[in-house]
């Protein structure tokens, strides 16, 4: 039988990963300068094949990778494909990564001698990496929202073509865009040709960017229902002001809420914690960093709002609660009391919006340990 290796040697690889090209990096654990390998092509056959070569054992000495490249816009692919293979890999945060503040000449081949080094040296810090499944519903969240922004670009145009043309008296009692809005739209009359065109025109789009959104929401329901985290989005529309699409929202940007050890963890991941400047004695906060997930600030901004309004479950807040088991519905009226309370208080001091800022931070932490909870008690029959 052949020996087996008795020792163990760690090579790290550094990955500029492009469209078309991958630049290589290699840093040796006996630091060493990390060294060019070249570019190769971003193809699996390119990919594995490196891979094989740069982890084939030496002298009876078996080598161990472990890769790391940047998130950016070619996704994960590079990630699955070496996991698929047995080889560790780290997708690091771009913005994350120490800069020199001398170094002013960026190329491919430096950013992956870059990583190789800062692999090494364990200055990396890595994100998290959804599963495909995962990934398939937050691009089905991210679809419905860049269609909820169409439709309302869709809608501004069209709104300051009247604008401009005049027409500006709906029917007394009329809501923006509702049923009777849309059939006032319908009989609308032009002098020129040409003006008729143009607003037929905008209708269309409008019809069609709404037409778009109702679709992607059908899609949505039926995908959340199938996704492993269903137990988790029915959970979280316990609270008021999260529905479905604020909950399936929630759930695709942030993932696994278990993930984060803390609540505050999770609220710094929503950009919602202050930044702080603080030195010796003197301590200095600011505003938030908004560093986190844009999107899922987002959510967690308009369903503060809600904390303005004394507490009390509407008939679609009891319909959404009926099948959730009690400790979950109990944790949501709690966050309705806490909230409220904590939103008059701070309106007081510091005034509504930045209290609303801090209501969506406390929110963040409700969500959080609603997570903690639904793995903890049995579901409702």
């Amino acid at each position: 039988m052949p020996m087996m290796p008795q020792q163990r040697r760690f090579r790290y690889i550094g990955l500029d990963v492009h469209r078309a090209t991958i630049a290589v990096a290699i840093a040796e654990d006996d630091g060493s300068p990390p060294t060019s390998y070249g570019s190769i092509a971003n193809e699996p056959a390119a990919i594995r094949k490196l891979m094989l070569r740069l982890g084939q054992p030496k002298d009876d000495v078996e080598v161990q990778l472990t890769v790391a490249y940047e998130a950016g816009p070619t996704g994960y692919v590079v990630q699955r494909q070496l996991s698929s293979l047995g080889v560790e890999c780290a997708v690091v945060a771009p913005s994350l990564i120490p800069v020199r503040p001398g170094d002013k000449v960026k190329t491919d081949r430096r950013d992956a001698l870059k990583l190789a080094r800062l692999l090494r040296s364990g200055d990396l810090t890595p994100i998290w990496v959804p599963d495909a499944a995962h990934e398939a519903l937050r691009n089905l969240v991210r679809a419905r929202a860049d269609a909820k922004a169409d439709e309302l670009r869709a809608k501004h145009r069209l709104s300051k073509f009247l604008l401009r043309q005049g027409r500006l008296q709906p029917p007394p009692k009329t809501r923006s865009w509702s049923r009777r809005y849309l059939h006032w739209l319908r009989q609308l009359q032009f002098e020129h040709v040409a003006d008729h065109i143009v607003f037929a025109d905008y209708l269309a789009v409008v019809a069609a960017a709404t037409e778009r959104v109702a679709r992607l929401e059908v899609a949505l329901r039926t995908s959340a229902q199938s996704s492993t985290q269903a137990h988790l989005i029915q959970a979280l529309q316990a609270f008021r002001g999260i529905g479905f699409l604020s909950a399936v929202t929630i759930v695709a940007e942030a993932g696994s809420l278990r993930r984060f050890r803390t609540a505050p963890q999770f609220m710094a991941y929503a950009g919602t914690v202050p930044s702080e400047s603080s030195t010796g004695s003197r301590q200095r906060r600011g505003h938030i960093t908004k560093t986190g997930n844009s999107l899922l600030r987002h959510v967690l901004g308009e369903a503060a709002h809600h904390a303005r309004h004394a507490p009390n479950l509407s008939d679609d807040l009891k319909r959404r609660q009926r099948q959730l088991p009690t400790a979950v519905v109990e944790h949501a009226w709690r966050a309705q009391l806490r909230l409220h309370t904590r939103y008059r208080q701070l309106c007081a001091r510091v005034g509504p919006y930045r209290a609303l800022t801090a209501i969506a931070r406390e929110l963040g932490g409700f969500i959080w340990g609603t997570a903690q909870l639904i793995d903890e008690v049995p579901a409702a029959a």
